[in-house]
């Protein structure tokens, strides 16, 4: 296999990976979000740990990396209980691609941090994603006649808040990488902050779970943690522009897991959102891709 054929294989095995983690969060029943959040993030403290102390990296991390680091965990802490909220009260599929929102965050998020250039159309590529966005809502939520009183809307846009945060949170882990932080050293910070976030909640507010529930949110952790260290991986082996495409295979596996498991069958309206947002992600790949190619050429002449 090429670097390219094994970078497309991780990043899919990674997208499955967390579609698995949205089920079994789902599959965990009426817990908090907060409480879930804390479990998932302690498997994938450990998991880090456990790699940091077999490599012994040397760590050194200037200030600039360090106000990163914090700004990475807040926003990844909130993205995920969010997300982890929609999952509870949506359809799985719907769920996911409300989170898989978060590239096209990244780039406003690295115009306004990064002071990165932005062009007309990759400006036009986050409008059309927010159009399927509002189909997505729209069928599962939002009622146009009771609009202002609808309490149903508030998991669709927890849901697309929680995939604000994430694409904020990737913008600071790619300025991390660009300063030559290590992946576990981010993982294991980031995980850290968020159990440490939530562990007051879970002291004061605990919710007490049957060993079934215990099981399910393990191996939330598990599969957060295969999704997470998969993407690295991919990452590795190719740039982000050439399989970044590949990472929206979550929403497929969402659908079928949520068909499988849950009898969920997203309507008309979700499926447009579905095909409006992953079109726009595959011309944006195709875009960047074809650009990267010519920039090559360029500099090979």
């Amino acid at each position: 296999m090429s670097q390219r054929q094994k970078g497309i294989l991780c990043i899919i095995l990674s997208s499955f990976s967390f579609a698995m983690m949205n089920l079994f969060v789902h599959m965990a029943g009426e817990l908090p979000s907060i409480q879930k959040s804390f479990f998932r993030n302690f498997i994938a403290m450990l998991f880090a740990l456990a790699i940091l102390l077999k490599e012994k990296p040397v760590v050194s991390l200037d200030k600039e990396s360090k106000r990163y680091l914090i700004y990475r965990s807040v926003f990844g802490t909130i993205g995920i209980v969010c997300n982890f909220y929609a999952v509870d009260h949506m359809l799985l599929s719907d769920a996911s691609l409300l989170n898989k929102m978060s590239p096209f965050f990244s780039v406003l998020f690295a115009i306004l941090f990064l002071k990165e250039k932005i062009n007309l159309f990759q400006l036009f590529s986050i409008i059309f994603a927010f159009i399927g966005a509002l189909f997505v809502i729209k069928p599962t939520g939002i009622n146009l006649n009771t609009l202002p009183a609808n309490l149903n809307t508030l998991p669709a846009l927890v849901g697309l808040f929680g995939g604000i945060c994430a694409g904020a949170a990737y913008t600071f882990v790619r300025a991390m990488g660009q300063r030559g932080v290590q992946g576990p050293v981010i993982v294991f910070f980031f995980s850290t902050f968020s159990c440490l976030v939530t562990l007051p909640y879970l002291v004061f507010q605990f919710h007490p779970m049957s060993l079934y529930q215990t099981v399910m949110l393990l191996l939330t952790g598990l599969a957060a943690t295969g999704g997470q260290f998969g993407i690295t991986a991919a990452y590795c082996y190719a740039p982000a522009k050439e399989i970044s495409v590949f990472d929206y295979s979550q929403i497929p596996f969402a659908a079928l897991l949520g068909f499988v498991f849950f009898g969920q069958i997203p309507d008309l309206y979700s499926w447009f959102g579905y095909f409006i947002i992953c079109g726009t992600a595959l011309a944006m790949f195709l875009y960047l891709n074809e650009h990267f190619h010519k920039s090559k050429e360029v500099l090979t002449k």
